[in-house]
């Protein structure tokens, strides 16, 4: 018994060192360093390989795209509260509703063509991967403020 809990102490603790190198070996300094720091558009630029020229014109349609993203949430924002002051057997709510599905489906598409403008201006490979990780997150957005390029932000 002394001997078999010993053995599995070390078992243990061989595999947790293990998993550890393996962790650290696999993971690109550079997209850990941009998480870790929470710069998304460094993370853009480590993860998917982007060149100087490709990350330029990343960054210029993440710009340009912003005003507009921001007017998309207010006016969701501006739907979801008028349907809240709503009561739910009022017959203005399912208008109300409807309104605000409208918004949010205008600025989910709006998010689409541009993740798809990004994806277009990398790699082929990368593109495909970048849309897979991107695009089933667009409908979870909650819209109470335009996606930022932070990390650690909840969208």
């Amino acid at each position: 018994m002394k001997y078999l809990l010993g053995t599995l102490a070390v078992l243990v603790l061989a595999a947790a060192a293990t998993g550890v190198v393996c962790y650290r070996l696999s993971c690109d300094p550079a997209v850990h360093n941009a998480a870790a720091r929470g710069d998304a558009m460094a993370w853009l630029r480590a993860d998917f390989h982007l060149d100087d020229r490709q990350f330029a014109e990343i960054k210029r349609l993440h710009d340009a795209y912003a005003p507009s993203c921001e007017e998309h949430c207010r006016l969701i924002q501006e739907a979801t509260k008028a349907r809240e002051a709503l009561k739910a057997g009022d017959p203005a709510a399912a208008a109300a509703e409807r309104k605000l599905q409208e918004r949010r489906l205008v600025c989910e598409n709006a998010i689409a063509a541009h993740v798809r403008q990004v994806a277009a201006l990398m790699s082929p490979a990368d593109g495909r991967r970048y849309l897979a990780l991107v695009l089933p997150k667009i409908a979870d957005f909650d819209h109470r403020v335009a996606p930022d390029l932070h990390l650690n932000h909840p969208h």
